[in-house]
C-alpha cells in the first residue's frame, strides 16, 4: 500500500501544478484583454505574465480565444450531470432550471468583473465566434443527453430544440437585477408553453 501512495503522489502534484499553470494564464490573459483590448496583446505577451514558455501556453491553450473561457471544459461537464445525475423522480427541465439558476445567474450577472468580460466578448469579433461555436457545441452534446435521458432517438429534433433554449434562457437575466425571475419565467415558458403562461396573448 505505501508503495503505491508513493506512486500516487508525484502525480497529484504534476496535476495540481498544471492546474496552477492553466489558472495563471487564463488569469493573466484576461487582465491584459480587459486592460489593452484582445487584439493588442500576443501570445508571448501572456506567457510572459504568466512566467511560463509560449510552448506551455500552448498546451493548456490551443488557440488564443481559449484562455477566455478556460472553464469551458467544466461547465459543459456540470451541463451533462445536471440531466445525467438529478435525483430519481426530477425531469429533465426541473433539473436544467436548477442548474442555470444556480450556476448561469447570480452575482455574476451584475458584477462588475463579469459585466467587463461580457463587453470584452461582445465587443471582439472573434471572441463573440468562438463564443458561439463552444455554445454551438453545448447544445448538441445537451440535446444527447436529454434525448438519452427520454428515450428518445439522439438527433430528436424536439430535444435539440429544448437543449437550444435550455441555453439561451439565462442570457435573458444578463445585466438584470431581477435575474432570478426571468430565467424562471422562460422556465415556466419551457415548461408549460405560450398559452400555459401569457397573459392572454
Amino acid at each position: 500500500m505505501s508503495e503505491t501512495t508513493a506512486q500516487d503522489a508525484p502525480m497529484g502534484r504534476r496535476e495540481r501544478k498544471k492546474a496552477a499553470t492553466r489558472q495563471s494564464l487564463a488569469d493573466a490573459a484576461l487582465r491584459l484583454f480587459l486592460e489593452r483590448g484582445y487584439d493588442q496583446v500576443g501570445i508571448r505577451d501572456i506567457a510572459d505574465a504568466a512566467d511560463v514558455s509560449t510552448t506551455t501556453l500552448f498546451k493548456h491553450f490551443p488557440v488564443k480565444e481559449a484562455l477566455v473561457f478556460d472553464e469551458d471544459a467544466d461547465q459543459e461537464a456540470r451541463l451533462l450531470a445536471a440531466v445525467r445525475d438529478r435525483p430519481q423522480g426530477q425531469s429533465v427541465l426541473a433539473a436544467l432550471r436548477e442548474h442555470a439558476l444556480r450556476h448561469r445567474v447570480g452575482a455574476g450577472d451584475t458584477d462588475a468583473d463579469f459585466a467587463a468580460f461580457a463587453e470584452l466578448v461582445e465587443s471582439t469579433p472573434a471572441l463573440r465566434d468562438y463564443a458561439q461555436r463552444m455554445w454551438l457545441r453545448h447544445e448538441t452534446a445537451l440535446a444527447h443527453a436529454i434525448a438519452e435521458a427520454a428515450g428518445a432517438p439522439a438527433e430528436d429534433p424536439h430535444c435539440a430544440a429544448l437543449a437550444h433554449f435550455v441555453l439561451e434562457a439565462p442570457r435573458t437575466a444578463h445585466g438584470r437585477a431581477d435575474g432570478h425571475e426571468r430565467v424562471a419565467r422562460a422556465f415556466d415558458l419551457l415548461e408549460r408553453g405560450w398559452n400555459g403562461v401569457s397573459p392572454g396573448a
